[in-house]
């Protein structure tokens, strides 16, 4: 009588055979003592196994293989589980003296530029280093030390359109690198001209684990430069961050990099093409902003995406952030506002007085719009077109996002209120008040209330809790008073089953 055991034994080998693995079973069985781990074949494809330690049949022998079949027809295949890369724990927290920055600049503009650097940079909290063609008289403390670049003239540059400043600005990471310091969790790229909100960076960053190969940063708001570059680019004026081993591993590695690609443009593409050299992909956050805009941002700002801000761009070509100021006193009036609630600055939150039939757009630390009618929220979070395209265009297919036409009637325009001033209060709460703007109108013969019966807003703001950059969601606002010409609003977290509506 044939065994049983055998004849699935044989089945077995037969199975193995027929996918193209079974020479591994053989030399396991001919060869080994014991053997580990063999392949798996499934629809034509063999995959490595490992059975459990406890079940692991011996092979002494001719004589001993007959009697340990029955063993051999029960073991139990698994998958082959790879190592963990890291398995250190969860990462260090990341505060402001792990983040590392790389500013580039240029002596013609730097007496003009480094005013936007000073709004920002804290010397006494901060690392980095502004990298320059060639060296400035009389440069402060209060500024982050200068570097010369590196001579480039020996990388071809063949592109007729763009400048060869390219690769040296391309080079501002890796040269950063180079500088040594100690106790660096990420490499921060931006420009002369660029804002960061710095507290909001470290929150946004400390989402990842630096540990591992991270490229952060976004896109620009115009869709021909996107398509010109590539949605999956980081725009250097607008910021990114590159996590410390990957600024290691392409400091190992740019030179090659930008040496296969000398018909590029630009420093942003030519940081993309060695990106995706080392197979890493862009994790986008909405919070970096390139700002390839021109004119008045604030139909963008007044509908700012549920993300922190954490920078700002192109400060020269669009106009001041607040009206009657400089755009320097215009950054450090926003500035007084991050400080208070740096989670909140620009968050939108959507209300309404339906008694009077008003709409009321919170966009906190900036500005408020008050619209006849009701406003729905779906419509108010899209930003108006105030503003034009890089190109010079005001039409609705050149941005990367939605928009939507600025009306024409200042009839049917909102009333904007800009904030005048903020504070820290007490339980986690702050006040700001909102100004209207002062604006020629017309006679506007309406049967409902008009918004320009309001001369200021008064609004109490809870302030943007840890948990909210991980899960971030609109806050709440309610119409506390909308008698004497003042509106009093109140903002804080959705309660349960709370819409806006």
């Amino acid at each position: 009588m044939v065994n049983l055991g055998i004849v699935r034994l044989g089945i077995l080998l037969l199975v193995t055979l027929v996918c193209g693995c079974g020479y591994v079973m053989f030399s396991a069985l001919l060869g080994s003592s014991h053997f580990d781990s063999y392949l798996h074949c499934r629809d034509r494809r063999c995959f490595p196994l490992y059975y459990k330690s406890a079940l692991r049949l011996p092979f002494h022998s001719s004589s001993s293989f007959s009697s340990s079949h029955s063993s051999l027809s029960s073991l139990v295949f698994t998958p082959l589980q790879r190592p963990l890369e890291d398995d250190a724990g969860s990462p260090a927290s990341t505060s402001l003296a792990n983040i590392v920055f790389g500013i580039a600049a240029s002596a013609r503009l730097w007496d003009k530029r480094k005013e936007y650097v000073s709004l920002w940079w804290r010397a006494d909290a901060m690392r980095g280093f502004v990298w320059l063609d060639q060296p400035v008289g009389n440069w402060s403390d209060s500024f982050p030390a200068f570097k010369i670049s590196a001579n480039t003239s020996h990388f071809r540059y063949t592109n007729r359109r763009g400048r060869r400043s390219a690769l040296r600005i391309s080079r501002v990471v890796s040269e950063t690198f180079r500088m040594g310091l100690s106790n660096v969790h990420w490499f921060v790229m931006g420009d002369d001209d660029t804002f960061f909100a710095t507290e909001n960076l470290i929150k946004v960053l400390s989402k990842y684990d630096h540990r591992q190969f991270y490229y952060i940063g976004a896109n620009s708001e115009s869709h021909f430069q996107n398509l010109n570059f590539s949605y999956n680019m980081a725009y250097g004026g607008g910021g990114f961050a590159l996590s410390y081993p990957l600024a290691e591993a392409l400091e190992k590695m740019q030179d090659d990099c930008l040496h296969r690609n000398p018909s590029l443009y630009g420093s942003d593409d030519r940081m993309h093409a060695c990106m995706a050299e080392l197979g890493v992909p862009l994790t986008k956050e909405p919070g970096f902003h390139q700002f390839d805009i021109c004119g008045d941002a604030s139909g963008l700002l007044a509908a700012h995406p549920v993300t922190p801000l954490i920078s700002l761009h192109h400060l020269d070509a669009i106009y001041p952030v607040f009206p009657n100021m400089s755009r320097v006193q215009a950054l450090e009036h926003l500035n007084k506002a991050i400080q208070v609630d740096h989670g909140g600055i620009f968050q939108q939150s959507i209300c309404y007085d339906k008694l009077k039939k008003l709409s009321f757009s919170v966009s906190w630390g900036y500005v408020v719009q008050v619209a006849r009618g009701i406003v729905l929220p779906q419509e108010f979070e899209v930003p108006t077109r105030t503003f034009t395209s890089w190109h010079r265009k005001n039409d609705e297919v050149s941005y990367a996002f939605n928009t939507r036409s600025a009306a024409k009637d200042s009839c049917k325009q909102p009333v904007l209120f800009y904030m005048q001033d903020v504070f820290s209060g007490a339980d986690g709460l702050s006040t700001s008040n909102y100004t209207k703007e002062v604006r020629k109108r017309a006679n506007c013969q309406w049967t409902m209330p008009s918004p320009d019966a309001l001369h200021w807003i008064h609004v109490v703001k809870a302030k943007a809790r840890n948990t909210w950059y991980k899960a971030p969601r609109r806050q709440c606002c309610n119409i506390v008073d909308s008698e004497h010409h003042y509106a009093h609003i109140e903002i804080g977290s959705c309660r349960e089953g709370e819409i806006i509506a």
